[in-house]
């Protein structure tokens, strides 16, 4: 289950709007030195904590200058007596184009360890992994990368309802996620009130999922777009990722710029 709600997690903040049809910002709304924390709630209990920052490095694939983006999941209080879990996930990706290069798994899990890495290849629209070769469909993503790039996204002619979808490589495949703009909402936040974009991605019903489960996130209306909230309802109570501290963002908190 923590192994699941982690994922989880990581997803709630990757996927806040993906579609080939948009079009990105000239400039990205990072930069070097942002860090995000946020909490992980199951119910009232605070099961995980998770953590995406963006470090400098003088890394280059394919002679292009890189981003090096890390997301860091961890159990957090009596979860840790039952299954401690302290993963990390790394993505270099393009500085102009926000298309990773190479993407890095460091999985511990109770006595569970496993490292995997993969390699894009955008051009070729293939992925090759210590899993196997995957084909791609235009640009994918993994999740890290997935985030950053869909932040940068002019959603400004987005109508409530639109639908769209996105490609990322996950585990040992690609999938396909579609996405609902559901609307605009004022959230309570850790760091106060917030003016948000809603959106609503499809999940499938399963282990952890009800057929019925809706899962919603909200990202600030501002120049950042960052996510500040996530929920979705599970088989047994729900699950809500907040946000808790951000910190080296590149934009004050509820700055406007136009074509965002």
């Amino acid at each position: 289950m923590i192994k699941r709600i982690l994922i989880l997690s990581l997803l709630l903040t990757s996927l806040s709007g993906f579609s080939q049809r948009l079009q990105n910002v000239k400039e990205p709304v990072f930069k070097v030195g942002e860090r995000l924390e946020y909490r992980l709630r199951y119910g009232f209990i605070t099961a995980a904590e998770a953590s995406i920052r963006v470090e400098a490095t003088d890394a280059q694939f394919d002679n292009r200058p890189v981003y090096h983006l890390v997301a860091e999941g961890r159990t957090a209080g009596s979860f840790n007596v039952f299954y401690k879990v302290r993963n990390r996930y790394d993505s270099y990706v393009d500085q102009e184009h926000l298309t990773p290069y190479l993407y890095t798994e460091n999985i511990r899990e109770a006595n569970y360890r496993r490292s995997d890495k993969a390699r894009f290849y955008q051009d070729q629209k293939k992925i090759i992994s210590n899993k196997g070769t995957f084909k791609g469909d235009g640009q994918t993503f993994d999740v890290v990368s997935a985030y950053y790039f869909a932040r940068n996204l002019n959603i400004s002619a987005l109508k409530q309802g639109d639908k769209f979808s996105m490609d990322y490589f996950l585990d040992d495949g690609v999938s396909k996620l579609n996405i609902q703009y559901v609307g605009k909402e004022r959230v309570k936040t850790s760091l106060g009130y917030i003016n948000c974009i809603k959106f609503s991605p499809s999940i499938q019903p399963g282990r952890i999922f009800r057929k019925d489960s809706r899962l919603y996130l909200w990202i600030t209306d501002d120049a950042n777009r960052i996510p500040v909230k996530a929920q979705v309802e599970i088989l047994v109570g729900s699950v809500t990722l907040e946000l808790l501290s951000a910190n080296g963002l590149k934009y004050p908190l509820g700055t406007i710029i136009d074509k965002l």
